[in-house]
């Protein structure tokens, strides 16, 4: 397995109030290596400290997170994290903003420029190396943020809803896009979404997280063929599936409003 969280609890304090909160509660799965996990949930469930306690970001306060047999207690270059916002550096162009990482790490800037390009061209970016930031689209940014996390070769790429800021339209290029380099990288990779059908389009397996505290709901495993086409969310199956995760999400948003009621199918 590339990643065993076993137990896992993560608790935390509000400044004000001094309330303390749980946002994850034992939470246990395992991630087979080269495996695309999309993770879903209803909203302050937990995803985001999730992703946040396997980049290293945040320390959990009971159980453990290990990589590769190797218990996780900080950031690290074999992770990188892609977040919902692009966040490139203004000053720099498009070719030193995917270099970035690769200066951090001390490699000459001639050797991660030759490394950049590379993963610019798998970005589908070419020809806009020294644009700026503001010079290009917004999907086009986020293409940026995806070559600048890759360019480092992390064994663990981990996405927080990257593509919410998009329109529906650039949203499922971006999906493609994602879909496309994965084939190509077959990087273990952890994709919080909230949106069902992305989830599905690009998984592997569907972890549903529980109404806070989150925890595991169900994994359901997506056994569509791949490369994968736009054309498959249209199908009966694809259908299927959706529903079924969509009931599951609202029996755990009928648990988050209504806590003391019956829940559907309870």
């Amino acid at each position: 397995m590339k990643i065993e969280i076993e137990g896992l609890s993560v608790e935390y304090v509000l400044r004000r109030s001094r309330e303390r909160i749980t946002a994850l509660n034992d939470v246990n799965f395992s991630v087979a290596s080269g495996k695309f996990i999309c993770v879903i949930g209803p909203s302050g469930c937990g995803k985001s400290t999730l992703l946040k306690v396997l980049v290293g970001l945040q320390a959990p306060s009971a159980g453990k997170v290990l990589l590769d047999g190797v218990q996780v207690q900080g950031p690290g270059k074999n992770r990188a994290m892609v977040f919902q916002s692009a966040a490139l550096l203004p000053w720099r162009t498009v070719l030193h903003n995917v270099t970035y990482g690769l200066e951090i790490q001390g490699v000459p800037i001639k050797d991660a420029e030759k490394i950049a390009g590379d993963f610019i061209d798998l970005a589908g970016l070419s020809g806009f190396e020294e644009s700026y930031p503001h010079e290009i689209s917004g999907g086009m940014q986020q293409r940026v943020n995806l070559a600048r996390a890759l360019v480092t070769h992390p064994e663990l790429l981990l996405m927080d809803e990257p593509f919410s800021n998009l329109d529906p339209q650039l949203r499922n290029f971006m999906q493609l896009e994602v879909e496309r380099i994965w084939e190509q990288t077959r990087q273990t990779t952890l994709f919080v979404s909230h949106l069902i059908n992305e989830a599905i389009f690009l998984a592997d397996e569907v972890i549903v997280l529980t109404a806070r505290p989150g925890g595991i709901k169900t994994i359901v495993p997506v056994n569509f063929p791949r490369p994968r086409k736009l054309e498959i969310k249209k199908t009966a199956a694809f259908h299927a599936l959706e529903d079924r995760l969509s009931e599951l999400l609202d029996q755990e948003f009928h648990e988050m409003v209504y806590p003391l009621a019956p829940g559907p199918n309870r």
